[in-house]
């Protein structure tokens, strides 16, 4: 996997967001990332997948770990989202199309705070 750029952002969970992570380790394994997606077909949610499934690209940024699996985002959104501290949430509803949660009647949800630094 590429040396991703490292961030000063944080990236925390909920406890809804790490069960519900704990159900998908248990499934598919702990080789887990998370990406930050930037829109088109799932909107703006993190997206969960198996480390073999995702490639992480040279312009995305590793902002954290939450339940010690890697979340990323791309450099561009991540340039426009640096002041902002993100809650990884979990809710009722469907998960992205090619997100782990998806099928588990719960979906990962971002919620950020803005920082000034």
């Amino acid at each position: 996997m590429p040396q991703a750029k490292v961030s000063e952002m944080t990236v925390t969970a909920t406890p809804a967001a790490l069960d519900l992570l704990d159900q998908i380790k248990a499934r598919h394994g702990a080789d887990l990332l998370f990406h930050q997606s930037g829109g088109c077909c799932d909107g703006s949610a993190p997206m969960c997948f198996a480390q073999g499934d995702y490639i992480v690209g040279d312009y995305d940024v590793m902002v954290g770990r939450i339940g010690g699996v890697p979340f990323y985002m791309n450099g561009e959104q991540y340039e426009k989202w640096k002041h902002t501290d993100l809650v990884i949430d979990a809710i009722r509803g469907i998960g992205g199309m090619f997100s782990l949660d998806n099928g588990t009647d719960w979906r990962f949800l971002t919620r950020s705070d803005v920082c000034i630094r």
